[in-house]
């Protein structure tokens, strides 16, 4: 009865299954960029793909798959990203059951087209399609066949895995992906998004740092699947991270990327033993901690002593923490994330995670060594 249903839901709505399959990154150096992957963060190689103009790696780690792309010519597109913008995230790959319908739903709605619906032969996916997102970031929307796991994008070549990788990292799946866009692009994005896409607007919220601010609201897919927080600053306020994301990114982009942890303090520790550097939580957060949220004296020591820092909602608590950019623009980095039963971004939290970027960004506090 489950799946008539919802195989009827789909037939109404194309976009309701839609979820993460990938994300490519267009990086200048795709050994440089692979090898900090592999030993920083145990991602494993899965697969590669040797084309006229460009050359991809593909790498996994729990349900995340990382699709890295170097260009070999002026003609790829990411010679020009990689130019304006670095290292980034270029595209968020889309995972649905029917692509053409998917497709032709979202261009009704609004939705730009970069490229129509394309088969595919051989083991990837057997259609694909490619429409705009915000900035110079695209959706590729694929197709695989029902229940077949995460699979490799079109023209890959699989590369056999060894063994489940090195214990205690345990990154599971992407929790959500953090967006900066310009000044007055929140609400047309948000817009887009509910309109062309179908998702739904689940959070919003003004942060306060100090003298600056911004907005952000998060949409989310119809599956829950896909999420993503859009942020812009205020320019009411002074100019702040946002401000400088933009400026540096030359534009919108993806700002994080948020990878869910079963144990976000283990998940840290076996991090930092590989080289990953955190941002640092300054000491009165755990002092004030109790006054807010019931946690034993040994929990709040863990999340001291890793800098993760805590919130709860209706639904219980979440645990975050971000990482400090090595990007040469210090534009993108990471987090990592504990959900256990929480289902929103704590206001605190927020706040909190905020404020120790903006302590990075200002030298007043370094990255924990």
């Amino acid at each position: 009865m489950g799946t008539v249903m919802s195989e009827l839901a789909m037939a109404a709505d194309p976009l309701a299954d839609l979820s993460v399959d990938y994300v490519e990154m267009y990086v200048e150096n795709l050994e440089a960029a692979a090898l900090t992957w592999v030993d920083k963060y145990a991602f494993t190689v899965v697969g590669s793909g040797d084309f006229a103009d460009h050359r991809s790696t593909a790498l996994r780690h729990g349900r995340i798959t990382l699709v890295l792309t170097e260009a070999t010519s002026d003609e790829h597109v990411a010679s020009t990203y990689v130019a304006s913008h670095g290292d980034g995230v270029a595209d968020i790959a889309l995972r649905t059951a029917d692509v053409t319908a998917a497709f032709d739903a979202a261009v009704a709605n609004g939705a730009r087209v970069h490229r129509p619906p394309t088969p595919h032969g051989g083991d990837g996916p057997a259609v694909t399609a490619v429409l705009h997102g915000f900035g110079d970031v695209v959706h590729t929307l694929v197709q695989r066949a029902p229940g077949e796991e995460p699979g490799l994008p079109a023209g890959f070549s699989p590369i056999s895995r060894t063994g489940d990788g090195p214990a205690g990292v345990d990154l599971l799946d992407l929790d959500h992906i953090a967006v900066c866009l310009n000044t007055g692009d929140l609400d047309p994005t948000v817009d887009h998004y509910l309109t062309a896409f179908g998702f739904r607007r689940i959070f919003e919220e003004r942060i306060v740092v100090g003298r600056q601010a911004m907005e952000s609201a998060v949409v989310q897919s119809p599956s829950g699947s896909v999420t993503l927080t859009l942020i812009q600053p205020d320019p009411s306020a002074d100019p702040g991270q946002i401000d400088e994301f933009l400026k540096a990114h030359q534009g919108a982009g993806v700002q994080h990327l948020a990878f869910s942890s079963p144990d976000a303090v283990r998940s840290v520790r076996a991090l930092a033993d590989r080289g990953v550097t955190f941002l640092t939580t300054p000491q009165a957060y755990y002092d004030l901690l109790g006054e807010r949220i019931a946690l034993s004296e040994s929990r709040v020591d863990d999340l001291r002593a890793t800098n993760v820092l805590v919130d709860e909602d209706h639904g219980g608590q979440l645990f975050q923490i971000f990482t400090a950019s090595t990007h040469l623009r210090h534009t993108l980095f990471f987090e990592v994330i504990e959900r256990q039963g929480a289902e929103t971004f704590g206001s605190a939290n927020i706040k909190a995670l905020y404020e120790a970027v903006e302590l990075e960004r200002t030298g007043q506090r370094g990255p924990r060594q």
